[in-house]
């Protein structure tokens, strides 16, 4: 049998030296590294393959049981996203109780159950171990997977779709994926509505047939149990559990760029724009590169002291912090340098991140730098060992990476062996400062030219695909063009001026809270009110008459200032298209974009006061498809339906960071020109 660590005593040697004797002049040498005492951890394997790890700890009578299956990454391809189903579907009911059943008996006892596409993990108290054993077991042998359960977590998965593609930071992840790995990459892919619906039943169980099986998986039991008595419950609740022939993959290794690459997704509404420097890197647990690029990454862009962090926020005050990481993976890791900064010192802080990359590997660390960051660690990792998860996680790795048996052991002695010249030569070893992926979302008007400077700028939506190439502004296009553009293709200026007022009800679902937005509109008087209801009681109410605004809130009144004002006016009339000439504002036309795969022109719209509002109009139909809002968030206009000879927008997709989940609001109902009093807008 093998035997692995499970307690860890960490005891660190004090020199003690005279006060008088410290030569201030001089770093202070580092100590001998700490000396980890190991005890006996204990491992035993099934018949059927199953390899047990048992990590003993009775200080508290609990006890955890973690199934982790060793697969190889999967291409899901016109299915992308399956695999994200799988745990709920696991745990979504077995042929012995229903999802409600088996949540109540987890709920009865305190205990916990989870799933994914690669574990099952149960714990509990000591004295409920059976019972959680006996559902681990159901949960992993009798799965019924239901598919109104599907249904369900298809239209989630749709839904949260929909919110990250409006997210910066969930953008910039799929740009920088998409970017170092590839699309044809397991780690370049990406989920899109089309992938997620093409996902059925069937697809769920031939996974779960194909890899739940025993001679790929790991079992780590940790908490109050004796190897004795491991060996008993494990054989049985697991011993019949058949092994099978599990398929493998490989991928051939994405190269770094030829050269430096920008890629770029125009986000309109942002203020700021999150950057991100990254290159495909050959790193893996137990490499000789592993230890030192942890010591490499702390002074680089670790934490609060590294250069990163110092250069960016703390000197020249461009973000809140900048980070960065060296990510080990079996198939390929990923170096990267993140931070979101504004607007204006997109390629200030870029040409700053590209500075300390290339200093780091043409000059290297210092030798105080490498002592603080040995400190940091080893402080770190002597913390974790104080969780007997960890130690299994430890034990876990020594098999999955065919690591020494003593790697864990002897892992703070390693580190502490470490020169200046290890460490520098792991950042050559690990960095081509020439051949990095520069990825940044934010206002592509903004910052596009400004980025050119760093590399090839090219294109992408907001799932990472290559924007479509969008023609040329034709010479004889302006704003005011598309503005008449527009007012043609709902049916004609003079139609539109017809409408004068409007009384319309839109009504949303929000996570199962009935939304109703009342809205009037009093063009000629310019006089506007919305009520926000929830549920029939109203939350909120906006005002626009006489010249001012006010919110009132739970009964509260507030003034708007006149910069709020001016703001609100962008919003005040129900085709605000007709007054942009007699309000003053400016219009500016800024090409054509691309707003979800369709081409559009994009008109900036701005307030004598510097208020500003984005419209896209669709270059095909000239229909208006979208609204960017600083204040409000984007807005998509669908469903064009004739009301008194006038294409109007039946439904509007508000996408905002006030609201969790994209607010899908219909017209419920609408009034042409009725007859409006003063008590209308109270």
């Amino acid at each position: 049998m093998k035997k692995l660590a499970i307690s860890f005593v960490l005891s660190l040697l004090v020199s003690v030296v005279s006060f008088a004797q410290v030569d201030r002049s001089q770093f202070p040498k580092a100590g001998p590294a700490p000396v980890i005492k190991i005890g006996e951890a204990e491992t035993f394997t099934l018949d059927n393959g199953l390899k047990v790890f048992v990590v003993e700890n009775d200080k508290l009578p609990r006890i955890s049981f973690t199934l982790v299956f060793e697969r190889d990454p999967l291409m899901e391809g016109d299915k992308a996203g399956m695999t994200g189903f799988v745990g709920e579907m696991i745990t979504a009911g077995t042929t012995n109780r229903t999802k409600d059943e088996l949540d109540e008996e987890i709920d009865f006892i305190g205990a916990s159950l989870g799933a994914s596409a690669t574990s099952v993990s149960v714990s509990s108290l000591k004295k409920h171990q059976e019972k959680v054993l006996d559902l681990m077991a159901d949960v992993l042998f009798n799965p019924v997977f239901p598919e109104e359960e599907l249904e369900k977590l298809k239209k989630q998965a749709i839904t949260a779709l929909a919110t990250s593609k409006d997210e910066p930071n969930a953008i910039s992840g799929r740009l920088t994926s998409a970017m170092v790995y590839g699309k044809d990459h397991p780690y370049g892919e990406v989920r899109t509505e089309e992938t997620l619906k093409n996902v059925t039943v069937e697809d769920i169980k031939q996974y779960y047939q194909t890899f739940f099986k025993p001679n790929i998986a790991y079992l780590a039991i940790v908490g109050d149990m004796s190897k004795t008595e491991a060996e008993k419950v494990v054989n049985a609740h697991f011993s019949d559990w058949e092994p099978g022939d599990v398929p493998t993959f490989t991928y051939p290794d994405p190269a770094p760029a030829e050269q430096n690459m920008v890629g770029l997704v125009d986000r309109s509404s942002s203020v700021q724009t999150v950057i991100d420097i990254a290159q495909p890197i050959d790193l893996t647990i137990g490499d000789a590169d592993y230890i030192p690029s942890r010591v490499l990454n702390q002074i680089f862009g670790g934490g609060s002291s590294s250069r990163l962090f110092m250069n960016l926020r703390e000197d020249k005050g461009y973000t809140y912090g900048a980070y960065s990481s060296f990510a080990s993976d079996k198939l390929i890791g990923q170096f990267s340098a993140n931070a979101s900064v504004r607007t204006e010192v997109t390629d200030s802080a870029v040409y700053e991140f590209i500075y300390e990359i290339n200093k780091l590997v043409e000059e290297g660390v210092s030798q105080e730098e490498l002592e603080k960051a040995k400190a940091n660690l080893a402080g770190s990792f002597g913390r974790s060992l104080e969780s007997p998860a960890t130690i299994a996680n430890f034990a876990l790795n020594i098999e999955r990476y065919d690591l020494p048996e003593d790697y864990y052991e002897t892992y703070l002695q390693k580190m502490n062996e470490l020169t200046v010249e290890d460490i520098n030569q792991t950042a050559k070893d690990l960095v081509n400062p020439d051949k990095l992926y520069i990825t940044a979302v934010g206002n592509g008007t903004e910052i596009k030219d400004k980025l050119a400077q760093f590399g090839e700028v090219k294109m992408f939506d907001n799932m990472g695909f290559p924007a479509k190439e969008m023609a040329a502004v034709d010479a004889d296009v302006t704003a005011s063009s598309v503005i008449e553009d527009y007012l043609k293709a709902i049916g004609g200026k003079a139609k539109a001026s017809s409408i004068k007022t409007v009384k319309q009800v839109m009504e949303a679902d929000v996570m199962g809270n009935q939304l109703a937005i009342d809205m009037i509109y009093d063009d000629s008087n310019m006089r506007y009110i919305q009520k926000t209801k929830v549920g029939g009681n109203v939350m909120q109410t906006a005002v626009i008459k006489d010249g001012k605004g006010n919110a009132i809130v739970q009964g509260q009144t507030v003034e708007m200032t006149d910069e709020q004002l001016d703001a609100a006016k962008l919003g005040m009339f129900f085709l605000p298209e007709l007054y942009y000439e007699t309000m003053g504002y400016t219009l500016t036309l800024d090409g054509i974009k691309d707003v979800e795969r369709t081409p559009a022109y994009k008109v900036i719209v701005t307030t004598p006061l510097g208020s500003t509002i984005n419209n896209y109009y669709a270059v095909d139909s000239g229909l208006k498809i979208k609204n960017e809002n600083p204040v409000s968030g984007d807005t998509f206009y669908s469903d064009y339906q004739e009301k008194e000879g006038v294409l109007i927008p039946m439904t509007q997709t508000i996408k905002s960071a006030m609201i969790p989940v994209p607010l899908e609001a219909k017209v419920a109902s609408i009034e042409i020109n009725p007859a409006l009093t003063d008590a209308d807008f109270n």
